[in-house]
C-alpha cells in the first residue's frame, strides 16, 4: 500500500470515528450525571419531538446499544468515504435528516433514538450502489456488506415493540433510493477497449502514415545534354582538309 492509499485509509475513518466519539461521550454523560437524554429523542407528530431528527442519533438506551450501532457505524462509515469519497458527505446527510424526518411522520407515538437509521442508510447505499455500477470492487463490496450486516433486514420488521424498526424501515429505503440517484455519479466500471479495435485503428493509421510518406514519383527527366563543339576527331580532319588545300 502506498502513502497516498495509507492517507486515504486513515481519512476514511475520521468522520465514523468523530461520529462514534460522539456517542460515546452522550452515553458517558447520561452515566457521570445519572439522567437520561431519551426526551431529546425523535417523538413522532409532536413539534417538540423534531428536535430529535437532529439530537436521536447520538442518544441510546445503554452501553449494547452503543455497541451494536457504533460498530457497524465505523465499518460502513469507513467503506461510504473510501468507496464514495465524492457522495459520502451528502448521501449520508441525507440520509441523516430523511431517516429522521419520515420517522418523526410515520412512527408509532414513543421516543426513538440510536443512529439504526442511519446504519441501514448506510447498508442500503453500499448494498445497491455495487449492483447498479456493475463495477467489480464494488459488487465485491456489496456482497461483502450483505454477508456481514445482511441480518439488518429483521429489523424492518415489528416483531419487537422495544425497537424502532419504524427508523430501520425507512433509513433502508432512503439509502436505497440513493443509491439508485446517485448511480451514475461517483466511481464507475472502466470501459475497456478490446485488442482487435486497438490493431485495427493502429493499423489504418500506419496505412495512412505510409501513403503520406510514400515519396512521389517526379515527372521530371533529366534534360538530354547538346554538345556546342566540334569532337576532337572532326577538328582534326577540318585540319588536315585545310592543309591539304593550302
Amino acid at each position: 500500500m502506498d502513502s497516498f492509499e495509507k492517507r486515504k485509509f486513515i481519512y476514511s475513518a475520521v468522520f465514523p470515528f468523530i461520529f462514534v466519539l460522539i456517542i460515546i461521550m452522550v452515553k458517558t454523560i447520561e452515566l457521570y450525571f445519572d439522567t437520561s437524554f431519551v426526551r431529546y429523542g425523535i417523538l413522532p407528530r409532536e413539534l417538540s419531538g423534531l428536535k430529535g431528527v437532529l439530537l436521536a442519533p447520538f442518544i441510546h438506551g445503554d452501553w449494547n446499544h452503543v455497541f451494536n450501532n457504533s460498530l457497524p457505524l465505523l465499518i460502513l462509515g469507513w467503506a461510504m468515504f473510501y468507496f464514495y469519497r465524492s457522495l459520502a458527505p451528502k448521501a449520508i446527510l441525507l440520509s441523516f435528516f430523511l431517516a429522521g424526518i419520515y420517522t418523526w411522520i410515520s412512527a408509532r407515538s414513543a421516543y426513538h433514538i440510536g443512529a439504526s437509521g442511519l446504519v441501514y442508510a448506510l447498508f442500503g447505499f453500499l448494498f445497491i450502489s455495487g449492483f447498479l455500477r456493475k463495477y467489480i470492487p464494488l459488487v465485491a463490496l456489496s456482497f461483502l456488506v450483505a454477508f456481514l450486516y445482511g441480518s439488518l433486514i429483521w429489523g424492518i420488521l415489528p416483531w419487537d415493540k422495544s425497537i424502532s424498526w419504524e427508523g430501520h424501515f425507512w433509513g433502508l429505503l432512503i439509502g436505497l433510493v440513493l443509491g439508485v440517484v446517485y448511480r451514475k455519479q461517483g466511481p464507475q466500471r472502466k470501459v475497456f477497449v478490446w485488442p482487435e479495435e486497438e490493431e485495427e485503428v493502429l493499423g489504418d493509421y500506419v496505412a495512412f502514415k505510409e501513403e503520406v510518406e510514400k515519396p512521389k514519383k517526379s515527372s521530371y527527366s533529366e534534360p538530354e545534354v547538346v554538345y556546342h563543339f566540334v569532337p576532337k576527331d572532326e577538328e582534326n580532319k577540318a585540319k588536315e582538309e585545310k592543309n591539304s588545300e593550302g
